[in-house]
């Protein structure tokens, strides 16, 4: 039996493809303008451009023979990329990546979304440190600050809001400073909440 088109099939057909060619044309600009998980990933030292290509998060360009920065214009994580030290973190809120001349020079973040509770926070901070442990990074100033660990002393010094830093560093290339504070949230004011902060940067700090 001959199958016949129904009528008009040839000039609905074309168009019915067209359509579908356009969805599909948006929707692979919606993946690339809206990614499941934005990051920034960077290295310290290298041109801004190069950041700003690698990123799946939007950021604006650097101005020319500044020294200046830019924020992620969504909620971001960081990928840092250096192919020993490299590692990722949470989602961040707060994030700032600065640049001299052109080049990232260092990043400031908080890697939360918002305030979290004392297990939560103590977590990021594990599991970050557990990171950078495995690529080589060494605590410094170990004896006045070390590492954050998941003991009953660490846990009171938090809960105390005492305040606290430590020290990360990646040879003579990178050092982190990683701090976990009180903070108030609104939301929750009833509640502890802690704020972590990130800072990554070449050396400053004497070993």
């Amino acid at each position: 039996m001959k199958w016949l088109a129904p009528k008009g099939y040839g000039r609905i057909g074309p168009g019915l493809l067209a359509l579908g060619m356009l969805l599909l044309a948006a929707l692979l600009w919606w993946e690339r303008a809206h990614p499941k998980n934005p990051e920034i990933a960077l290295v310290i030292g290298e041109p801004w451009e190069s950041m700003r290509q690698r990123s799946s998060a939007r950021i604006d360009p650097a101005i020319p023979d500044e020294i200046w920065y830019n924020i992620p214009k969504s909620d971001a994580r960081l990928r840092f990329v250096d192919p020993q030290y490299g590692f990722v973190t949470p989602q961040a809120r707060f994030f700032t990546v600065s640049y001299a001349k052109g080049l990232v020079d260092s990043v400031r973040m908080s890697p939360q979304i918002e305030p979290l509770a004392l297990n939560d926070a103590l977590k990021v901070a594990l599991d970050l440190q557990e990171q950078w442990r495995k690529g080589g990074w060494e605590p410094i100033h170990a004896m006045d600050d070390p590492p954050f660990a998941d003991t009953p002393d660490w846990r009171a010094a938090l809960a105390a809001c005492q305040p606290n830093v430590v020290y990360w560093s990646a040879g003579q290339r990178f050092q982190i400073m990683l701090g976990m504070a009180c903070f108030r949230d609104d939301k929750q004011p009833d509640e502890r909440r802690y704020l972590i902060t990130l800072a990554l940067a070449k050396p400053w700090v004497d070993p």
